[in-house]
């Protein structure tokens, strides 16, 4: 049994579904079920008794050593964050209760469940730490990519208060000995993303007609990691990386935003033409640039493909592709997670409704 937080969010519930997909070990999965968790993403596990869902918030230490002591996990993986940087900038609170405070408590569970272990269970318990490229700030375009020795340098309230998790994640290792993984990604994209991130936002509005929004100049540099990718780099983390030990996780795809944009309506214009046969490139709208917004992430991955011998399989041009045809075929779960609530958002975020 492994336990898994946040695993009906974007990251943590593919994570879920291709664990399953791939071997019989059952996953015990805790989710608060925030905005951005959706149990609609797990509907195909509703009867597989592999998977078993918990409601639960990791600030909650008594549910967390609920979980552990009915469940005995041979292995933690802590996805459970809030994770998007616009909504720490209007709301860091939130940000800093889940990802610093729930962090440390499931740490602290974790280590407590732990400590009571026999010898050999002990040995090979492993708590691997889902992080961020974010926490290290923002490059310069001539500056190398970030590895695993980059000083933090984080710059918003979201990579703060990631900063901070992956600090205590650190010291629960050099410290208590908890044998700790923590791993930074680049920017993830694919199947089951809440439509609030760039790519999702694209393909949802431009097939609804809406204006893309796009920030400043377009010209903000990222890593694009396709979401498969990662939860198989993940995997080899938790069965051969090295207790203690930090891993940068990237797809080896440096884009900038207008790019990435640009490619996708293109996708779009051979995959699903409008009615008019105009490019969805007409729908392209600068607005202003977020507060604070760092012009350029970029990940060096060397290390997890040298020592651990893991390197992506999709390039940009085939994860998108994938991950447009999923969003065309899949209408009904896109129109259930955009509530409300979600709309009410992009209007503040961007200031209008088209």
């Amino acid at each position: 049994m492994i336990l898994v937080t946040g695993g009906a969010g974007f990251i943590g519930a593919n994570f879920v579904l291709e664990w399953l997909r791939s071997c019989d070990e059952p996953i015990v999965n805790a989710d608060k079920l925030t905005y951005a968790g959706n149990l609609r993403t797990l509907q195909s596990l509703e009867h597989d008794s592999r998977h078993v869902f918990a409601r639960v918030d990791i600030c909650d230490r008594q549910a967390l050593d609920a979980l552990f002591a009915v469940h005995r996990p041979r292995a933690v993986l802590h996805f459970a964050a809030e994770s998007h940087v616009d909504r720490s900038i209007h709301g860091p609170g939130e940000f800093l209760q889940t990802n610093v405070v729930g962090t440390f408590t499931l740490l602290d569970a974790a280590r407590a469940y732990w400590n009571e272990l026999p010898a050999a269970q002990k040995e090979s318990f492993r708590f691997l730490h889902v992080s961020t490229d974010e926490v290290f700030g923002s490059l310069q375009s001539a500056d190398p990519a970030f590895n695993e020795r980059t000083p933090y340098a984080p710059n918003s309230p979201y990579s703060a208060s990631k900063a901070a998790s992956d600090h205590f994640v650190r010291a629960y290792h050099h410290t208590y000995g908890l044998p700790t993984l923590t791993t930074n990604c680049s920017n993830n994209y694919g199947p089951y993303q809440f439509p609030e991130k760039l790519i999702p936002l694209s393909i949802t509005h431009a097939l609804a007609g809406k204006q893309l929004p796009v920030y400043g100049d377009g010209k903000n540099m990222r890593d694009w990691l396709y979401v498969g990718d990662h939860c198989s780099a993940l995997r080899t983390v938790v069965e051969r990386g090295v207790p203690g030990e930090t891993y940068n996780i990237g797809g080896w795809n440096e884009k900038a935003n207008i790019d990435v944009v640009h490619t996708l309506c293109d996708v779009l214009d051979e995959l699903r033409p409008t009615a008019s046969g105009a490019s969805y490139r007409k729908q392209i709208e600068f607005v202003k640039d977020r507060p604070g917004h760092d012009r350029r992430y970029a990940i060096d991955a060397t290390r997890i493909g040298s020592e651990l011998g893991w390197r992506p399989a999709e390039t940009f041009d085939t994860g998108l592709r994938k991950t447009i045809q999923w969003y065309l075929n899949n209408t009904a779960w896109v129109e259930g997670v955009t509530s409300g609530d979600y709309r009410n958002w992009i209007d503040m975020q961007y200031g209008h409704s088209r």
